[in-house]
């Protein structure tokens, strides 16, 4: 039984050296996830921003008809201006904590 016990191999003794790395990957990887928490929420607010910055006014130009010198039918225009809402101009990401006010308006 006791040579049973010195050959077995299943097992696992856990060390100073092994406890030391397993906890430096561990904050290693939660330093890391909120990194890319902080990511996403940065690449949502630049959606969020692309959204709100569509403008959706619309005009219609009218029509008149005629035949034999006698208006047969006519149709006036139409038109819709886009109003500017609270979110509209967000370019800050307030939201996420500890990103930095960068904006690229404009372009790249």
């Amino acid at each position: 039984m006791l040579k049973t016990l010195l050959n077995d191999e299943a097992g696992i003794i856990i060390s100073a050296e092994l406890v030391l790395v397993l906890t430096i990957a561990v904050l290693a990887m939660i330093v890391g996830l909120s990194e890319v928490a902080v990511a996403v929420n940065t690449e949502l607010n630049d959606v969020s921003n692309a959204i709100g910055a569509l403008n959706q006014s619309y005009c219609v130009t009218g029509f008149c008809s005629f035949s034999n010198g006698k208006l047969k039918g006519s149709k006036s225009g139409s038109c819709f201006q886009d109003a500017l809402d609270d979110c509209d101009t967000n370019t800050t990401c307030d939201i996420v904590a500890g990103a930095s006010n960068n904006t690229t308006e404009g372009g790249w």
